[in-house]
């Protein structure tokens, strides 16, 4: 562990590079608490690049921590549609509300307060208030426990109790008290662009004197990889109904996640989403589709559609590799089904949606030209 003029060296040198050559981000031109906490939430399971256009959106929308409370939970989960996790757009919203509740619409400035909102872990928290409000916490992410790995050669599955225990009181310790917003940025930034997963740049690194692994020659194996739970492979099959006007149906967020659709197998992706009728299926999926549609469709089951396949769809989401069905059904008039909207092809964002939603309307409307004629 880095001690005395060591340690200052250290500091002074992440720093000065941070100060130099840091990334010019939106959410680093404010001090704006509501702002960095968004950006937290967003860059979660996200990529800067992916997260910065959702990020501008979704400001202009909710400005403000009151904006976001009092909006319809639709229109919060529209704005956040295609960076996937949703449950981080409900439980931001959720905070919101709690905030305006409890804290006068301040966030609030104790580690206790800001830990008890929904979506808020022990990084987020130290994150915001360091970053935020000068607070003297040092935060530990997948980026941070990295350079700690190989600043100090560390072994073994990071993400075991004892040892992700003893990587935060290692950053606790090298936090700069003076700057630890900027410090923990540093950290997290040096992960980012420099101490990448693989290839890491060391040369070009402001603490590579520091650094064990390097001088061992096993930077680059650590951190060890972790068993990945094995991959398990999923289809469903989707009817996209289509009218002469262009419009499909799509059906409304379950209430109870216990409902049969494919919100069993793949709930990150359409449990709580706007999707088309969707389904898990083994074996025999137009048959199984046609049959679905029936039973959820019971004022129009003695109609007889012609199911025309429109490709594949392949889609991921952590351990599930995704393959989906999707079946065009032309209708001169869409089917009625109790709280469905009815919304066009070709615009389907127009309400919540999931990404995997989103692929299987491009890939409807790629077949749609060549469909027979309607019946």
């Amino acid at each position: 562990m880095l001690q005395g003029r060591e340690l200052e060296t250290f500091r002074k040198q992440l720093l000065g590079w941070f100060r130099q050559f840091q990334r010019d981000l939106p959410w680093r031109r404010t001090k704006d608490t509501y702002r960095i906490w968004l950006s937290e939430i967003m860059l979660q399971q996200t990529r800067v690049a992916a997260a910065i256009p959702y990020y501008e959106r979704f400001l202009l929308r909710f400005p403000n921590v009151r904006a976001l409370a009092a909006a319809p939970q639709e229109e919060v989960l529209r704005l956040w549609s295609g960076l996937g996790y949703y449950s981080r757009a409900r439980n931001l919203q959720k905070a919101a509300q709690q905030i305006v509740a409890k804290h006068a619409g301040q966030f609030p400035n104790r580690m206790e307060d800001v830990l008890a909102l929904p979506g808020v872990g022990t990084y987020t928290a130290a994150a915001i208030l360091s970053i935020a409000s000068g607070k003297k916490l040092a935060v530990l992410d997948g980026n941070v426990a990295r350079v700690l790995a190989r600043l100090g050669a560390i072994r073994g599955d990071l993400r075991k109790p004892q040892r992700w225990q003893s990587l935060q009181k290692t950053a606790d310790s090298l936090l700069e008290p003076e700057s630890p917003g900027d410090w923990n940025q540093a950290m997290m930034e040096l992960g980012a662009t420099l101490c990448t997963p693989k290839s890491p740049q060391c040369l070009l690194c402001p603490i590579a004197q520091f650094c064990e692994g390097r001088k061992l020659g096993i930077a680059e194996c650590l951190p060890e990889k972790r068993k990945k739970r094995a991959t398990v492979e999923v289809t469903l099959a989707a009817a996209i109904f289509t009218d002469a006007e262009g419009r499909t149906l799509l059906l409304p967020p379950p209430r109870n996640t216990k409902e049969k659709t494919a919100a069993d197998h793949v709930p990150t992706l359409v449990s709580k989403m706007w999707h088309f009728p969707t389904l898990a299926v083994t074996v025999e999926p137009t048959g199984n589709l046609a049959a679905f549609l029936r039973r959820i469709m019971p004022s129009v089951a003695s109609r007889k559609w012609q199911l025309i396949p429109a490709g594949k769809v392949r889609h991921a989401v952590t351990y599930r590799a995704v393959t989906l069905l999707p079946f065009l059904i032309s209708v001169k008039k869409l089917p009625r089904v109790p709280g469905a909207r009815q919304v066009p092809l070709g615009d389907v964002s127009s309400v919540p949606i999931s990404n995997l939603t989103r692929k299987v309307a491009r890939a409807a409307l790629a077949a749609a030209v060549s469909l027979p004629a309607r019946h």
